[in-house]
């Protein structure tokens, strides 16, 4: 089969893209997805945090398909841009004139040993998989004091700032129950600090206090043992690599991220250990091939992996992308923005907005969002997902 635009992946990006082709006359375009649910991601957080259901999470595929468009309810396994075909898990091989890449990211517990064996113990979680958030949540309200380890890798993953989150609400909580006194609580990340963008930054160094939690930056988590319930973390020192093993009675990790396999191992990979698809970071077109755009969690544009990113994102694609197929120069630009809402209580939330500059960019006039407030907290509770399926996902916003 040959389409005049084929779509990897059927997530927020994907479908957001199709939506607005088809808004904009396209008809012949077709989206490669396996999956058959649809999930609004950024809401684990608060599933993990007890104040949102899994259920509200998820939509069926076919539900979010834009109308016209086709969906190959397959899995892509091989991409060759030079003979323009996607080819897929049941053999078959798809023809593009236009690819868009959009296949997400693929969670790499395997490079952490032990780290998967761990999260089937009942002292460890993590809010990346609809599996485990419900699971977090649990941790949370039974656990009774001890340490708490709350771990992030300093590599690229979908929302930079969820390991955080994940560890404000837990306070939170603790702290209601009067819990806290008891724990000792880390957050250990392999990031050079917090946040990158100073201002927000400031606010969340409060936030820590606040809830006296341990900060350990610049060190990654390199291995777990379940059976003890052990994390080691490695740091760099003046003399070389040094580990540290470190006791859990919780731990919520988050584990290393990249590209998905069939993405690494194809020509329009970065060729780099976690495969992102090299882009100009303004236009959204491939590196090397002018007629493949990528964009959301696979492409290696420096800014953070989030569905504001993708919202500002899509459109620039979908412009260029008809610039391309008309002859014309790709002249749409993206400016790096991306918004990352950090719940920092229950009914508190830090909306930290910023760009490619890594200076905020404030795009609800007449409110200062950097502080915390409980308007930007109903926001992400109720706001933002309504606006995602109703608006985001039908090529609008």
């Amino acid at each position: 089969m040959r389409h005049r635009i084929v779509i990897v992946g059927g997530g927020s990006a994907g479908i957001s893209v199709a939506a607005r082709l088809r808004r904009a006359g396209e008809e012949d375009i077709a989206v490669i997805e396996p999956d058959g649910f649809h999930y609004y991601q950024p809401l684990w957080t608060l599933v993990g945090g007890g104040y949102a259901a899994l259920e509200r999470t998820r939509r069926t595929e076919a539900s979010v398909m834009p109308k016209g468009v086709r969906w190959v309810q397959d899995a892509a396994v091989e991409l060759d841009p030079e003979a323009h075909v996607v080819a897929t898990a049941s053999g078959a091989r798809i023809g593009y004139d236009v690819l868009v890449l959009c296949p997400g990211l693929e969670l790499a517990w395997e490079l952490v040993p032990g780290l998967a064996e761990a999260m089937a113990t009942p002292q460890a979680a993590s809010n990346y998989t609809a599996e485990l958030a419900p699971k977090t949540f649990e941790l949370v309200r039974r656990f009774r004091g001890g340490e708490a380890i709350f771990a992030a890798p300093g590599s690229p993953i979908k929302c930079p700032g969820a390991p955080q989150k994940a560890a404000y609400l837990a306070c939170d909580r603790w702290q209601r129950s009067g819990t806290l006194a008891s724990a000792k609580v880390t957050f250990s990340s392999g990031a050079g600090g917090i946040f990158g963008v100073p201002e927000f930054a400031a606010v969340l160094e409060g936030v820590v206090e606040r809830y006296g939690i341990e900060t350990r930056f610049g060190r990654e988590l390199v291995e777990i043992d379940p059976d003890v319930r052990q994390a080691t973390f490695e740091s760099i020192g003046p003399e070389g690599k040094v580990r540290e093993t470190l006791h859990y009675d919780l731990l919520h990790a988050t584990p290393p991220q990249r590209a998905p396999g069939f993405v690494r191992e194809s020509m329009l990979s970065s060729q780099t250990p976690f495969g992102w698809v090299p882009v100009d970071r303004h236009r959204l077109v491939h590196a090397r091939y002018p007629d493949v755009f990528a964009l959301g969690d696979a492409c290696d544009a420096p800014t953070s992996k989030t569905g504001a990113a993708i919202r500002r994102q899509a459109p620039v694609v979908v412009a260029n992308l008809l610039a391309f197929l008309a002859g014309r120069d790709p002249s749409a630009r993206y400016d790096g923005y991306a918004a990352c809402p950090f719940t920092t209580a229950r009914g508190k939330m830090l909306l930290a907005e910023f760009d490619y500059s890594l200076s905020p960019h404030p795009t609800i006039p007449f409110i200062d969002t950097t502080r915390e407030r409980y308007d930007m907290w109903l926001l992400k509770r109720y706001g933002l997902p309504a606006f995602y399926w109703n608006v985001m996902l039908r090529g609008f916003g």
